[in-house]
């Protein structure tokens, strides 16, 4: 890595970290009317302007009109989500190691970023980081928590080595049960180190990754750079940023983030009652169908008579999107959409579909199946911890 790159990278976040922005990091301020409320755009390092739901810890949601710009998500687009407000502001790439061990690993050993990028065949696949709590805003009756829209999700193109191969220098013995996985931020008002575990046959399934670009380039800092942790289909509070320890071990782990947070109901829906308590609950795990228009925003004034193309996007938990359909009257009547490139079952799946209104008031819907036959309810199913949204998504225009 150059000098002048690794300079940038120690300048980056040192007044955003502390949450306060500097004049270099504040490029446009406005607001911006969201659900509950209203928010600012703002231009964090490496950022355009996005949503800032908090600034400290920083999460910065991407506005949705930037979806309808393409499948893959720009790094500067990209939404950002941490926990902890004591977040890295200067990183070496160079001099950044990651710790592998464990009471259920044979050795104890480290890698560097040159060791990571030189002595691993690396793997290249497209895939979705969704916030667990994307849409949460949109709950009924409202949950607490970061009242997200729907804009805390991005599909990019990763790089790095499978997990699995790094593992297999650790020698796990026949006791491993999880991999623990932690990075450089800490906490300073509470909830303890951001530490998250998989089991061990999931962390060994050669797909989740240790990326070290996104679209072709280093991480963006606030996504976590130098190396960052993918777990595609899941969730986004797997994808531990700025990786710096690998633990193999031989129990369940139950620290903090995995339990009692990031828990939802443990039932086939993932759901209960409004206003009431779970009888038991699990660790949150794969995506759920979600399919949106993103080309036509809500409210929007269209010609009519005049054909406009409509296009959106949907994805799943890694199954794959099957089938797409669209209804112009609120779901009373439904037509397949044209689906777009397949660029791999993790990744959004663009689809499109024509519409010649009628002067008057119309309710766009779609809906989005995978290849196991999942999809989406009509009505949004309700959960305590406002994870894991999904719902026959409405668009309502006018044509005039």
């Amino acid at each position: 890595m150059n000098n002048s790159m690794n300079l940038l990278r120690r300048r980056l976040l040192a007044a955003a970290g502390l949450g306060v922005l500097s004049r270099t990091a504040v490029a446009q301020t406005v607001d911006l009317p969201l659900v509950n409320g209203t928010r600012n755009l703002v231009a964090y390092p490496e950022k355009r302007p996005l949503i800032v739901l908090t600034s400290r810890p920083p999460q910065l949601e991407t506005p949705f009109p930037l979806f309808n710009e393409g499948i893959i998500t720009s790094n500067d687009a990209f939404f950002v989500r941490y926990h902890n407000a004591g977040i890295p502001t200067s990183i070496d790439g160079d001099k950044h190691v990651i710790k592998i061990g464990g009471n259920a690993a044979g050795r104890s050993f480290e890698l560097t970023m040159a060791d990571l990028r030189t002595q691993f065949k690396p793997i290249e696949y497209v895939a979705v980081n969704q916030c667990s709590g994307n849409s949460r805003g949109h709950f009924n009756p409202r949950v607490t928590g970061g009242q997200l829209s729907n804009g805390a999700m991005g599909n990019a193109r990763w790089l790095g080595v499978p997990l699995k191969d790094v593992l297999a220098r650790a020698e796990l013995k026949n006791t491993a049960r999880q991999v623990t996985f932690n990075g450089l931020d800490t906490a300073l008002f509470g909830g303890g180190d951001f530490v998250k575990a998989l089991d061990v046959n999931h962390a060994m399934d050669g797909e989740v990754m240790l990326a070290f670009q996104m679209n072709g380039a280093d991480i963006p800092m606030l996504n976590g750079y130098p190396v960052k942790l993918i777990v595609p289909g899941y969730y986004g509070t797997y994808w531990m940023k700025h990786l710096s320890e690998i633990e193999v071990i031989d129990q369940v782990y139950d620290g903090f983030w995995m339990k009692p947070a990031y828990r939802v109901p443990d039932n086939d829906c993932a759901c209960v009652e409004p206003g009431t308590t779970p009888a038991a609950t699990r660790p949150i795990g794969r995506f759920n169908v979600r399919s949106f228009i993103t080309s036509v925003q809500d409210g929007a004034k269209l010609r009519a008579g005049q054909l406009t193309v409509v296009r959106g996007i949907a994805f799943d938990g890694g199954q794959g999107i099957r089938e797409v359909a669209y209804s112009t009257d609120g779901g009373q009547s439904w037509r397949g959409a044209k689906l777009g490139e397949d660029i791999g079952r993790y990744s959004f799946r663009e689809f499109t579909f024509g519409f010649t209104p009628e002067r008057g008031s119309h309710d766009l819907r779609v809906r989005a199946w995978n290849r196991s036959g999942q999809s989406q309810p009509m009505e949004a199913l309700w959960q305590p911890a406002g994870y894991m949204r999904n719902v026959e998504e409405s668009v309502k225009v006018v044509a005039v």
